[in-house]
């Protein structure tokens, strides 16, 4: 499906030089001389190399089509992780590359979105905000400034993260996913 380059946007899949490329950033600029452009940054999905492109205002991209469908993680294992439709019950294995960093993040059943290209997974996304068990923190020091008042934490997934010091071992978290911060105590 063809798109204007002013309509990119981050996280989208571009069919570009014979290959998939996911953008990881883009702006738009309207210099004072010539004609306004969006400098796009983008990951190969196949080769994962970069690339920082330029696309006119009046170019069109190729936007890839993607089928998404839900999925809950079952397992991982050395040849990749595991997942099943929770209607078909249909499993699923996608390679490590595919999952890349999120796969820290996984934990049994969480529900994620596995977007396909030509029946083949691509990429996954996890929900925004997932919760995790604290497994040990520091004790919080006496006399801290607000400022600095966030502590070390690791969660139940070997995952650190800065928590508040009221947060304890055995504490229920809330983490967002994107930005790997703190968002709530449950």
């Amino acid at each position: 499906m063809k798109i204007n380059a002013t309509e990119i946007k981050v996280g989208m899949i571009l069919e570009h030089k014979n290959d998939l490329w996911e953008v990881l950033k883009t702006s738009h600029v309207k210099p004072g001389k010539g004609g306004a452009f969006a400098q796009v940054e983008m990951k190969s999905l196949g080769k994962n190399t970069k690339l920082n492109e330029r696309f006119r205002s009046n170019e069109t991209v190729e936007k890839a089509l993607m089928e998404e469908g839900k999925f809950n993680f079952l397992y991982k294992d050395d040849s990749g992780y595991y997942f099943m439709h929770p209607e078909t019950f249909d499993q699923i294995n996608t390679a490590k590359e595919v999952v890349g960093d999120n796969g820290k993040m996984l934990k049994e059943n969480l529900e994620i979105t596995i977007n396909f290209h030509d029946e083949k997974p691509i990429n996954i996304s996890l929900p925004n905000q997932i919760d995790y068990e604290v497994k040990e923190t520091d004790a919080a020091l006496k006399g801290q400034t607000v400022s600095s008042s966030y502590k070390p934490a690791k969660l139940d997934n070997d995952l650190n993260v800065q928590v508040p010091p009221f947060i304890e071992a055995g504490d229920r978290i809330v983490i967002d996913t994107r930005t790997l911060e703190y968002v709530k105590k449950l």
